[in-house]
C-alpha cells in the first residue's frame, strides 16, 4: 500500500461553462483596485489576438496571490542573452492562469515560496469581473498583486498589450505560464500559448489529450504536461510503469477495481487515475474501461465514508486500486490519498523552473512530463 497525505486544506471552485452574464463575484478576500500598470507594447503581430476561453467562474472560496511587480535593475539585453549556465529562476515572470480557482491560487503561492515572481497580470474566466488580487504566501511572508483579466474579446486586447510589455521589460525568454483552468479550455489555451511562444506547465486535466500532443509537437512548443504534479505520486507512477514493462501480465486473471474521490466540484475523471490504470492494465488482462469502470465519488457523504477527513472534503484526491484473484483468495491494494493541494502546487513550481532552464538552453521546443522533471532531479 502506498499512502500519501498532506495536512493543508483546499477549497474548490465550480466552472459554469461560458455564460458571460454570470453574477458571480470573487469572495470578499479578493481585493479590487483601480490601479492599472501599462507597459510599452511590442509588435502586436508577434502575439495572437484570439480570445481564450477559460472555463472558469468566480467562486465563493477566498484566496490570496503574491507580490507587486518588482523594479528590476537587470537590463533587457542581459535577460535576453541569459544562457543555460547563467539561468536565474528569480528573473522569471510566471503568469498563473485560472485564479481565483483554488489550484491556480495554490500554485501561485508556491511560486512565491520558491523564489519566483508572479506576472502582474493573469487570465481568468469570462464570467469573472476584472479585479486586482493579492497572492500571499504565509510561509515566506511574501505577496504580489495580480490583475485578473477576463478572457473576453475586450479582455484579450488588454492581455495582448500587457504581455508585450512584460516581454519588453523582463526579457522574451523569461515569461512563462502555469495553467490550472478548466478541461473545456485545455486545447484552445495550449494552442494560444504555443502560437505566442509562451512556455507553459499545464496541470489542467481533460480535453482531447491526443489532439493536445499533436498540436504541441507540430508547433515545437516548450511545455510540461502532466495529470499529476506531486513528486511522490509521479515517482509511484514511474515505478508502476517500469514494473508493467518488466513483468507484463503478472496479474493475469485478476480483476481490477478503481475508486477515486475528489471534491464534488471537480469536473472530470481523475487524470492520475487514468494514467495509473494504463500501467495496471499492462500487468493484467482485465478489460477495464477507464471511461465506464472507474467509480467516481463526488458527494460529501460518499467521500467521508471512503475515509476522506472532514476538513479536506473541499480539496482532496483519494484513490484506491484493487486487484483480486479469480477465486477471491488473493487481493492487492494500492492507495494514494492526498488532502489539500500543496504537494501539487510545489511540484508545479518546480516544473516551471525545470522547463525554463530548458528554454534557456536553446534548441527546439519539446513536451516534457513530470517524470522528466523527476529524472532531472528538479523536484525539490
Amino acid at each position: 500500500m502506498f499512502l500519501l497525505r498532506t495536512n493543508d486544506r483546499g477549497e474548490s471552485f465550480s466552472p459554469n461553462s461560458y455564460n458571460k452574464t454570470s453574477n458571480n463575484t470573487p469572495h470578499s478576500h479578493t481585493h479590487t483596485h483601480t490601479h492599472t500598470t501599462s507597459y510599452p507594447p511590442e509588435d502586436p503581430s508577434m502575439i495572437s489576438a484570439a480570445v481564450i476561453l477559460l472555463g472558469l467562474t468566480a467562486s465563493s472560496s477566498g484566496f490570496t496571490v503574491n507580490q507587486l511587480s518588482k523594479c528590476r535593475t537587470t537590463s533587457v539585453a542581459t535577460c535576453r542573452k541569459m544562457s543555460a549556465d547563467s539561468f536565474d529562476s528569480s528573473a522569471l515572470r510566471v503568469m498563473v492562469n485560472g485564479m481565483p480557482g483554488p489550484m491556480a491560487s495554490a500554485a501561485a503561492e508556491a511560486c512565491l515560496r520558491k523564489g519566483l515572481s508572479l506576472s502582474p497580470i493573469a487570465m481568468t474566466g469570462p464570467d469573472v469581473e476584472p479585479s486586482s488580487i493579492t497572492v500571499y504566501d504565509s510561509v515566506t511572508d511574501t505577496s504580489a498583486n495580480v490583475r485578473l483579466i477576463p478572457a473576453t474579446e475586450e479582455g484579450c486586447e488588454e492581455i495582448v498589450s500587457s504581455l508585450a510589455g512584460l516581454r519588453e521589460a523582463d526579457g522574451r525568454n523569461n515569461i512563462c505560464v502555469i495553467d490550472y483552468t478548466h478541461p473545456s479550455a485545455v486545447n484552445s489555451n495550449a494552442v494560444f500559448y504555443a502560437d505566442n511562444n509562451l512556455p507553459f506547465v499545464m496541470g489542467t486535466t481533460g480535453g482531447d489529450r491526443d489532439q493536445l500532443m499533436k498540436d504541441m509537437e507540430s508547433r515545437a512548443a516548450f511545455a510540461v504536461i502532466a495529470p499529476n504534479m506531486g513528486k511522490q505520486i509521479v515517482a509511484m507512477q514511474a515505478g508502476l510503469e517500469d514494473l508493467a514493462n518488466k513483468f507484463p501480465s503478472a496479474f493475469a486473471g485478476y480483476k481490477l477495481e478503481v475508486v477515486e474521490s475528489h471534491q464534488k466540484k471537480k469536473a472530470d475523471t481523475s487524470g492520475t487515475a487514468k494514467a495509473v490504470i494504463g500501467s495496471l492494465k499492462k500487468l493484467s488482462d482485465d478489460c477495464f474501461d477507464v471511461e465506464k469502470d472507474i467509480k467516481m465519488l463526488r458527494d460529501d457523504e460518499s467521500s467521508l465514508a471512503f475515509g476522506v477527513p472532514k476538513d479536506a472534503i473541499n480539496g482532496h484526491a483519494f484513490h484506491t486500486y484493487t486487484f483480486t484473484s479469480p477465486d477471491g483468495s488473493v487481493q492487492f491494494e494500492l492507495k494514494h490519498n492526498v488532502s489539500g493541494r500543496t504537494v501539487y502546487a510545489e511540484g508545479t513550481a518546480d516544473a516551471i523552473k525545470f522547463l525554463m532552464s530548458k528554454v534557456h538552453e536553446g534548441g527546439d521546443g519539446k513536451v516534457y512530463t513530470m517524470i522528466d522533471v523527476l529524472r532531472a532531479g528538479a523536484l525539490e
